[in-house]
Formats: structure tokens, sequence, C-alpha cells
């Protein structure tokens, strides 16, 4: 049974409004700057985008047209998310330990004895959280997708245990079994496929399926109807953003119907920021795993295994699994990004949550997971000053 902390917060945060933020000083959104981001240029790798930004008792949303179809674009259009699920993710696993389901520094082959094989060991779920278990990639060793490969099993859907499985276990006819890439807890390095194992754990801990704990826990009690957790439906609501996809010959394909894993979920801008505002505002977790969401681990010496302070753009990651990012005039903004086949998104915010924002990117092409430039111009416009 959840405890009477959390049907609170999610009562309180099922009215939450995107407007309840902190003013800055100098206060009001630049609304022409954001008029100017958000319009794609050559160069975008863009065929729509759609963002929205709130701060200073405002918010803006825009978005521009699909470029490969003519249509226009719906300024809350559902789209994919890509890895911002893995804040969703991260959230229920540190629901689950509050609820004393799980032990954060409990070693994850005392939960998945078979799932991992004895050279991982020593890694523990909070260090798949904060992407410190040195796990390999996922199918690593094997050799990559070409695009019409990529395009034609954009419907194949995989099980968390299966992707775990092939992995970890491949027919070493193919390639080898892949090992540690550094022992646990002594770099931070991202790792998608420590949360395939996060993800494996939270149903063999609860019972459900990953589904289902995001909608009992999540998305029902904060009223994110827009949102969704498909699993092995392909399809997604109308409006949404079309994600695309460019083949070896050069041609196009609409790829904004696709499967892919468990933990793929389709929302919207509005829906989105609802969320993010919901966890810095600390509705979700209570003290002590809220606390996790801003410490960003240290390694067995006591020192950072990451330190945003080095230079902007540096990007590192929490204990709880959140993104902070140092822009260049010293800004930290929390959040999270995500890659989806055809999409390219994000979400972040100031602790305060005097600004905060999501944008979403249909992509023509691959861009090995960098920031779209469209998504630096409008994190830029967000902070411009009025008259800038």
């Amino acid at each position: 049974m959840k405890h009477t902390w959390y049907r609170a917060a999610v009562v309180a945060a099922a009215a939450l409004v995107v407007l309840a933020a902190p003013a800055l000083a100098g206060g009001g959104l630049n609304t022409a700057a954001l008029d100017s981001a958000v319009q794609i240029i050559d160069g975008d790798n863009a065929a729509g985008d759609l963002a929205l930004v709130a701060g200073d008792g405002q918010i803006w949303q825009g978005a521009d047209g699909d470029r490969i179809t003519g249509q226009p674009v719906s300024r809350d259009s559902h789209y994919r998310i890509g890895s911002v699920s893995k804040v969703f993710e991260s959230i229920v696993v540190l629901q689950l330990a509050e609820e004393g389901r799980l032990d954060l520094h409990a070693r994850v082959r005392q939960y998945l004895s078979e799932a991992l094989p004895a050279a991982f060991d020593t890694v523990t779920v909070q260090e798949l959280l904060n992407h410190t278990s040195g796990l390999p990639a996922e199918d690593e060793g094997a050799p990559p997708l070409t695009p019409d490969q990529l395009i034609a099993s954009r419907f194949d859907y995989r099980t968390f245990a299966q992707d775990v499985h092939d992995t970890l276990f491949p027919d070493p006819a193919v390639r080898i079994a892949p090992g540690p890439h550094f022992v646990a807890g002594t770099k931070q390095e991202y790792s998608s496929f420590a949360y395939r194992v996060a993800g494996l754990l939270i149903e063999q801990v609860t019972g459900n399926s990953f589904a289902k704990e995001v909608g009992d826990r999540i998305t029902g009690p904060l009223g994110l109807r827009e949102t969704s957790v498909p699993e092995r439906d392909p399809r997604i609501p109308a409006p949404y953003l079309h994600g695309y996809y460019t083949g070896s010959s050069g041609s196009v394909v609409d790829v904004s119907e696709q499967a892919g894993l468990p933990s793929t979920i389709i929302s919207t801008p509005t829906d989105i920021d609802r969320f993010l505002v919901a966890v810095l505002n600390g509705d979700l977790l209570p003290p002590a795993q809220q606390q996790m969401l801003f410490t960003i681990p240290v390694g067995p010496d006591g020192a950072p295994l990451c330190d945003i302070s080095t230079g902007p753009r540096v990007q590192c990651f929490s204990d709880g699994g959140l993104m902070s990012t140092r822009m260049p005039d010293g800004t930290v903004l929390w959040g999270k990004t995500g890659h989806d086949i055809g999409y390219a998104s994000g979400v972040f915010a100031t602790r305060d949550l005097s600004r905060h924002g999501v944008y979403a990117v249909a992509r023509i092409a691959d861009d090995n997971g960098d920031a779209p430039a469209l998504a630096q111009r409008i994190g830029a416009a967000a902070f411009a000053k009025q008259g800038g």
C-alpha cells in the first residue's frame, strides 16, 4: 500500500498547472525570440518540431510545420519521448525503494539472479540509475544496422527479459558475450542498457508490467491523459508529430508507427512538462529519494564521478537519473533528452522551476544522439531577456 505522503502528494499534483513558477529577475519570456528559435532552417535535420517554455507566470508554445507533407503541426502533438522515459523508470524504482520493496544498495543479482552473469555480480540497483554500472551497450558486438535494416525492423518488439538475455547471453557463433566496461561505481558512462535491466527489475519486484506501474504511480495520479505506454501497439494517437528516417537510397520514410520496448512512451509537451514539474516539486517522492535526483555520484575516493563545473554543455547524471547540464552563463538545467527512430526530444528546467520547457524534433536522418540545433536555439531563447 502506498504511504500517506504519496497519496496526498499526487492529489495535489493532479491539479498542478505549469504556470506556477517563481519569477526570474528581469522577468518575462521573450516570445519573439522563442517564435524565431522554433522555426526550422537549413541544416537542422528536421521535418517538423514543437516546443513549450514556461516561467514568470507565462507559458509559450510553438511549432513549425511538417516539411515533408506540407501540413501544419499542432503545438501539442503527440510524439515519442525516447529516453525521457528513463525518468519515469527511475521514479518507479525510487518509489519501490521507499516502500521497502527493494534496496538501492543491494546487488542487482539478488533480485535477478539468472538475468546477469557472475561478471556483473557487484552491480547495485543504485548504479543502474546513475549510470555507473559498467554494463555493456545493448547488443554490444553486433554489427550496426544499416538505415534500411533500421527502417524495416522498426516494428520489432523485445521484452526487457529478451533484451537483457540477448545482450548478455548472445549466440556464441555470432558474437562473444560482453564483459564490464569498468568496475561498477568507479566511473559514470551513460547506459541505456542499464535501464533495460531496471525495467526488468521493476517487473520482477512488482509482478506487474512496466506500463501498469507507470499508470498506477505516475500518469494516473498526475492526470496525464495524453501519455501512454503502448507496449506492442505501434500506433500513435492523433494529432502527432511525424517522425522520419532516410533510407540508403535517399528516400525519406515516415516511421511514426513503430514498436520498440516496454518502456516506449508517447506523450505531448503539456503532459511531459507537467510530469517534470511534478518531479522537481517533489510530488512523486519523499525527501530522501527526492534529494537523490540532484546528487551526483562519487567514486571510491569521494570525488564526483562527473563535474559540470568543468565547462558548458558537460552533462552529468544524478543518483536519481536526472541529467544536469551547465549552460555557458552558468545556469544549471535538470531534465533528460531522448531519441527514438525519427524523433529527438527533451525536457529541461532550472531547479527552482523559474524556467522549464519541452521540445520535440522530427528527425530526417540519424544524428548519433546529438542535441539538435533546434533544441539549443530553443534553450537559449528560453532565457533570453525581453527585447534581447
